[in-house]
């Protein structure tokens, strides 16, 4: 009997996670649950959004990498740096070619990214629809 009376009198550990601790628990174990419909649609329609300006974003950083590049070696061979004959007329020419590179970068961009735009629009317009729907 007094083994009875100490498993009933025993005191009993309980713990409760934090709403933080919660959240990330949450996270998890979403991770491994099937996705609904609903969670399909939306996150390709955030991957939607997100590649309107993906592309004239890498393109528009080529162009002025590129041309930031062609700038400095222009003003080398301007400065003389390289000890090239004609350096300065060679070095100004090059330097122009590197401008307009930089200058060329966010039309680009705007360009691209509303080409994009136009073409993904119906798409995202077609899910953001069937969303607000439900």
């Amino acid at each position: 009997m007094e083994e009875k009376d100490i498993k009933n009198n025993a005191e009993q550990f309980t713990y409760a996670y934090s709403s933080r601790e919660q959240d990330e628990i949450k996270k998890i174990r979403n991770k491994y649950l099937a996705p609904d419909e609903r969670e399909d649609k939306m996150a390709q329609l955030l991957r939607l959004d997100a590649s309107v300006t993906k592309k004239g974003t890498l393109i528009s950083l080529i162009f002025g990498i590129i041309g930031s590049i062609v700038l400095g070696i222009g003003m080398c061979l301007a400065m003389d740096v390289l000890s090239i004959p004609y350096g300065m007329p060679i070095g100004i020419a090059v330097g122009i070619i590197g401008i307009a590179c930089i200058i060329v970068a966010y039309p680009l961009y705007t360009r691209i990214t509303e080409k994009e735009k136009a073409r993904l629009a119906p798409e995202i317009l077609r899910l953001t629809d069937e969303l607000m729907n439900r």
